[in-house]
């Protein structure tokens, strides 16, 4: 058996690379780690967090094939809802839901990708 420590990254095709990185940076302050203009991509994040994006020709929109979204768990959940609102990020199932450890927030990204805030690490579990 393997001992995982976490995820190391999420890769990710998008459709406006530059597009993509500053919806990150204004909402999680993720920084551009390598550039790759080998193969149109960047990695951004930070220590805990790291995305490898790449943009694709004919990409516009993410559609759901299996893949549900990325969770990010964050420490000032309750700047969570502002911080969406001030960059204009799509707000799913009505804002703020309410689970039996957690709250969580699900937005989408530029590219459609969902996005969940998670208050408490795990869901709480």
């Amino acid at each position: 058996m393997l001992a995982v420590n976490g995820i190391d990254h999420i890769n990710l095709k998008v459709a406006d690379l530059a597009k993509t990185c500053a919806f990150y940076h204004a909402l999680f302050g993720f920084e551009e780690l390598r550039d790759m203009p080998e193969v149109s991509g960047k990695i951004i994040g930070n220590k805990q967090a790291k995305l490898a994006l790449y943009q694709v020709d004919g990409f516009e929109k993410y559609e759901k094939h299996g893949f549900s979204h990325v969770s990010f768990q964050v420490d000032n959940f309750e700047q969570a809802l502002a911080a969406c609102e001030k960059i204009q990020a799509p707000i799913k199932y009505n804002g703020i839901l309410e689970w039996e450890k957690s709250r969580s927030l699900y937005i989408l990204d530029p590219n459609g990708y969902e996005i969940e805030l998670a208050e408490v690490w795990g869901g709480g579990l």
